[in-house]
């Protein structure tokens, strides 16, 4: 159990005139009361001082969750890969980590091994061997033996329970459209052509949201759901894989779900209004860990709520059971609040 200790008459006096569901804000705690904290990112380096590490400790998480990118190796050379897996496994923070807190995630392009890749990768099935390996599953475990690198983590808290999906869109994922009119690198398919998590993974992903008695169910994918016209990696790439996406997610009736991404060099939060969805659907980016998009300067994106950090960070999510409320949290060096966004489920 963790509590948050009150900011101030001040901080109290703006929080009236707020939502009571939601609270947007920037560089202010939150009151909330954390039964579980998740931890996460994306796009580190191996061989670039990760400065937040400490800061990723104090936030006293019960879990930490790659979500892609954990190494830059780039190859179809398994030995390489090892080593720069190695490598990672060795730098003294990240040792620091995973003394205390229980290790997740999944792999993006840099680390499955080419850059912007997908199912066209000859490689992928030894890169998935060496990804296993470095997230110290078991040798007889099921993930042996399937494609992929998806899985499911459950956690217990007294009697409720956080369920983990986390995504490979990798894999299986199709084809993109070069753009070859703008300055863009990708645009949409059309409508209906090409897969982000390829049938068999599709069916698992249905069969975990509809089977979930969780009372919070947390989707991990390596690349942005919602922002979607960047032009970057995207599943808005695949518009009609969104729509389904969205749609399982409404017609599974499973509970406080919300999505975790990477990949961009920054951290956002974006939100929608799903048909059939009692509450906002919410995509988390947090990226980078070790580098970040410092020349930014502004995109698209229609879902955003509140500003876009383009300095190194995580990302924390606070779960409240009682209140049935999650704060989630960009956070940056020294432990800075660089923006948080509330939502009661």
């Amino acid at each position: 159990m963790k509590f948050f200790g009150v900011l101030g008459s001040v901080v109290l006096f703006l929080s009236s005139f707020l939502s009571f569901s939601q609270v947007e804000s920037n560089k202010k705690d939150s009151l909330i009361h954390a039964d579980f904290t998740i931890a996460f990112g994306s796009c580190n380096k191996h061989n670039v001082d990760n400065v937040l590490w400490d800061d990723v400790l104090n936030t006293n998480p019960d879990v930490w969750i790659w979500g892609g990118d954990i190494i830059y190796a780039d190859t179809n050379n398994m030995k390489v890969l090892r080593a720069t897996y190695e490598k990672q496994n060795l730098v003294s923070g990240y040792v620091a980590l995973k003394n205390k807190v229980p290790v997740i995630g999944t792999w993006d392009d840099h680390d499955y091994g080419l850059n912007d890749g997908g199912v066209e990768y000859k490689s992928k099935k030894s890169s998935q061997e060496e990804f296993l390996n470095f997230m110290g599953v078991a040798k007889d475990s099921p993930r042996r033996s399937q494609e992929g690198v998806y899985a499911v983590h459950t956690y217990k808290v007294d009697t409720n329970t956080i369920k983990v999906i986390v995504l490979d869109t990798r894999y299986f994922r199709t084809a993109l459209t070069k753009d070859t009119e703008t300055k863009k690198r990708n645009k949409p398919n059309a409508y209906g052509k090409g897969s982000v998590l390829g049938e068999t993974q599709w069916h698992w992903l249905e069969n975990e949201l509809e089977t979930s008695d969780a009372d919070f169910n947390v989707i991990v994918s390596s690349i942005q759901i919602l922002s979607n016209e960047h032009g970057f990696e995207t599943w808005g790439n695949f518009p009609h894989e969104v729509d389904k996406l969205e749609k399982m997610i409404a017609d599974s009736k499973a509970k406080g779900v919300m999505i975790l991404s990477g990949d961009r060099h920054i951290s956002e939060f974006s939100k929608t209004k799903v048909e059939a969805l009692a509450y906002p659907l919410i995509d988390f980016t947090s990226s980078g860990l070790t580098h970040s998009y410092s020349a930014y300067s502004g995109e698209t994106n229609p879902y955003r709520v509140g500003e876009v950090t383009a300095t190194v960070s995580f990302g924390t999510l606070d779960f409240n059971f009682r209140d049935k409320k999650v704060v989630f949290k960009i956070v940056g060096d020294n432990g800075e609040l660089l923006n948080s966004l509330e939502q009661e489920y």
